[in-house]
């Protein structure tokens, strides 16, 4: 469960006591400045019942009939699309309008020719349009859109992709569908990267509690907005499973103030240069620090890590946002979509499964002939699905590069040297300011500019087999989120050489030397396993509780599945996160409708989410350690 409050509102109503007996009038007047910030934050009462109401009555009691004429114009020209309703279960009636919103009574005569002013002003008719030109360009998601999407209306949003978290309550959240997921996701971590922030602001001294007190929310309106866990925790809640009672958007930069304020007082330096007047006498890269002895916000006294939280990109663009969509492995869209809406982002089947073969640069498969199959930006199929490639995941868990996701691959940041001479034109290069911008909108790495992989072209071939076939003292991997370059990690000894499953040294010269050394990806992977096959439902969706620590939103735990030296599995949550009473595993399905775990003469398997032919063991603890069984 979760509130979400007007921030300005809100803060309003704190600082107010309501006096017992008859309110004063300056109350009353108190009252309507209340609610004229609320108007002007969410717009007028018309337009926020139209944005918080359901979408008329319950859709899963409509007929195929009303169903089908929320599609009449649409399917004239979107022949052949993969899943009319997107739910391969067809187990719903859904229209295109239903979902996307639009015109369906807009349609095109058959014969009509895609270039001609009649296909053009059916189009005109039947989409909303966006009020950023740059959306208008093609039916690809946006590159770099960032807080740009923020600005567009209700209606384009819920067209271009209604799985936005902004339009998500009317369209997956609508009455008897996915409300609680919808309630959800909208408090999970992958949507407000508090940890991040908290993390940053309190080590760095820039905010004194410890506690993650800011985090990232936009209203339908795309104006970010304050969330609340309901009810608010207890202190020993807080304390030791990590839950907030709220999170706020962070503060403009301009008016941070310093962690340490007595830097003022340091010795050396010089006063602090104005905002857009630097000193051209500081010493080159050595830029002074000392803070200005006026007041907070003035000048340069300004805090840094709040600077650096809005204008870097510590964390990918998260679920209210679309990814960047500009490089190989680095598409997806928002909010729900940006899970069960699969896009091709990377060639190798261990990360992607049977999305492999679509390749890594966002390209459509679809069936729908509307659809270009060359343009990058696209979804491979007009379809939700359960079954996530750990590709999808790492589109937006590349951050940083020496953490979660990356080390389950086995790979980690490339050091901008090994097998250099295939990275680095032959010839230095030497980038002007305005090349070095160009580079930076893409990939924020300071070396990128001087390098071949600051080309979207050359990252295309970076990591498939011809390429990998001339390395000699790694392998790269196929995504670029970013447009960073990853190499593989294998088992080595002291003096780097490479080491066998034996620990043998494999040849420097061997040309499979890297089949044949031990490449140290998770041993879950080597078994054949995707993210999805140990993050169950909770924990990518959440729970309606504001998180401030990763490992406390967990359900899982390790003996859940394996059991312990004393007894076999249970197959109930018992993680940091479960709810009262766990969650039980042996209840859960695949997409196929089998079994996701099954007990077979005293052994434990289990099926994965994202290959229906694929299943595995789940060794148990006790097993290992039971004179004369086999594990």
């Amino acid at each position: 469960m979760f509130e979400r409050v007007s921030s300005t509102a809100q803060a309003i109503l704190r600082r107010t006591e309501i006096p017992r007996g008859r309110a004063p009038r300056w109350f009353a007047v108190l009252v309507l400045l209340v609610m004229l910030v609320f108007a002007l934050e969410h717009g007028s009462p018309a337009q926020s019942r139209q944005q918080t109401q359901a979408l008329g009555p319950s859709l899963i009691t409509q007929t195929q009939a009303e169903a089908d004429a929320k599609s009449t114009g649409c399917i004239t020209c979107h022949v052949g699309v993969d899943e009319p309703t997107m739910h391969p279960t067809r187990t719903v009636r859904l229209g295109c309008t239903d979902c996307h919103g639009g015109d369906a009574t807009a349609a095109i005569s058959p014969g009509t020719l895609r270039d001609s002013a009649a296909y053009g002003q059916a189009k005109a008719k039947a989409h909303p349009q966006p009020r950023d030109p740059a959306f208008a360009r093609g039916s690809a998601n946006a590159r770099r859109a960032y807080t740009a999407w923020l600005r567009e209306s209700y209606e384009y949003m819920r067209f271009a992709n209604p799985g936005d978290l902004r339009v998500a309550p009317q369209t997956c959240g609508a009455a008897g569908c996915h409300a609680a997921e919808v309630r959800n996701v909208s408090t999970s971590m992958m949507t407000h990267g508090g940890m991040l922030w908290g993390a940053a602001l309190y080590n760095n001294g820039s905010f004194p509690l410890k506690n993650t007190r800011f985090g990232e929310s936009y209203s339908a309106d795309g104006l970010p907005q304050t969330m609340h866990t309901v009810p608010p925790p207890s202190p020993e809640e807080t304390r030791s499973h990590g839950v907030v009672p709220e999170l706020t958007p962070l503060e403009r930069w301009e008016i941070s103030q310093p962690g340490n304020v007595l830097r003022v007082f340091e010795r050396g330096g010089s006063k602090k240069g104005e905002i857009g007047n630097p000193d051209t006498e500081a010493e080159s890269g050595r830029p002074d620090d000392q803070l200005g002895e006026r007041g907070f916000g003035t000048l340069l006294r300004t805090d840094p890590v709040f600077l650096g939280l809005q204008k870097t990109r510590l964390l990918d663009p998260l679920l209210s946002l679309p990814g960047t969509n500009d490089q190989p492995g680095d598409y997806r869209g928002s909010g729900c979509t940006a899970c069960h809406v699969i896009y091709a982002n990377d060639r190798s089947p261990a990360h992607s499964g049977p999305y492999a073969s679509f390749g890594h640069l966002g390209e459509s498969a679809s069936g729908d002939s509307a659809i270009a199959k060359n343009e990058s930006g696209h979804p491979i199929r007009h379809t939700f699905t359960r079954s996530i490639p750990s590709s999808q995941c790492m589109v937006c868990h590349i951050h940083p590069g020496t953490n979660m996701e990356t080390t389950y691959f086995g790979y980690t940041w490339w050091d901008n040297e090994a097998d250099g001479e295939l990275m680095y034109p032959a010839q230095q290069r030497n980038p002007t300011a305005e090349e070095r911008y160009r580079v930076a909108q893409r990939n924020p790495e300071g070396a990128a500019p001087r390098g071949l992989w600051s080309d979207p072209k050359f990252l295309e071939q970076l990591g498939d087999a011809k390429f990998n076939a001339q390395l000699k003292q790694s392998q790269f991997a196929d995504f670029h989120s970013h447009g960073w370059v990853f190499r593989a990690v294998y088992k080595r000894d002291r003096k780097g050489n490479l080491l066998d499953g034996d620990s043998k040294v494999v040849s420097p010269d061997d040309p499979n030397k890297f089949d044949k050394a031990v490449h140290l990806k998770d041993i879950h992977l080597e078994k054949g396993m995707q993210c999805v096959d140990c993050h169950f439902q909770q924990d990518v969706h959440g729970n309606g509780k504001l998180y401030a620590e990763p490992r406390a939103a967990i359900e899982l735990d390790c003996t859940d599945c394996h059991g312990t030296a004393a007894k076999r599995a249970t197959l109930v949550t018992s993680g940091p996160a479960a709810p009262d009473g766990g969650t039980h595993l042996d209840a859960l399905r695949t997409p196929w409708n089998s079994r996701r775990f099954e007990w077979r003469e005293n052994r434990l398997y289990q099926r994965s989410m994202v290959d229906p032919d694929q299943e595995w063991e789940v060794v148990q603890t006790l097993d290992t350690i039971t004179p004369g069984n086999a594990h």
